[in-house]
């Protein structure tokens, strides 16, 4: 049976799209209005805005009034629970490479 979790597929779905990922290297440096972000896009204002949400779901970001304009931020506890998940898997894969170059050691050296 396969283990669902919501979060983590609502955080890798939200970063599995190039401007998405853009967005939130533009937004973990400064924080900007959507208007802000939508400027260096060939796309529309709702088209960002509707990329803007799905980060937002997955708690990437959030969104916070300033006057007419919304805020966006960085989560990076949400961050944190990718890299937590992603680095299960370094730690097994290294271990594999490690046991491979000893291998492959052991192999030279006879």
């Amino acid at each position: 049976m396969v283990e669902s979790n919501v979060a983590l597929d609502r955080i890798f779905g939200a970063l599995a799209d190039v401007t998405r990922r853009d967005i939130l290297k533009r937004v973990s440096r400064a924080e900007h209005t959507i208007s802000e972000l939508a400027q260096p896009y060939a796309m529309s204002l709702a088209a960002i805005a509707k990329h803007v949400s799905v980060l937002e779901k997955a708690g990437l970001i959030t969104k916070r009034r300033s006057g007419k304009e919304k805020v966006i931020q960085i989560q990076p506890k949400t961050l944190k629970v990718a890299f937590s998940y992603l680095s299960e898997y370094e730690k097994i894969w290294s271990a594999r490479f490690d046991a491979l170059e000893k291998l492959l050691e052991d192999q030279q050296s006879s």
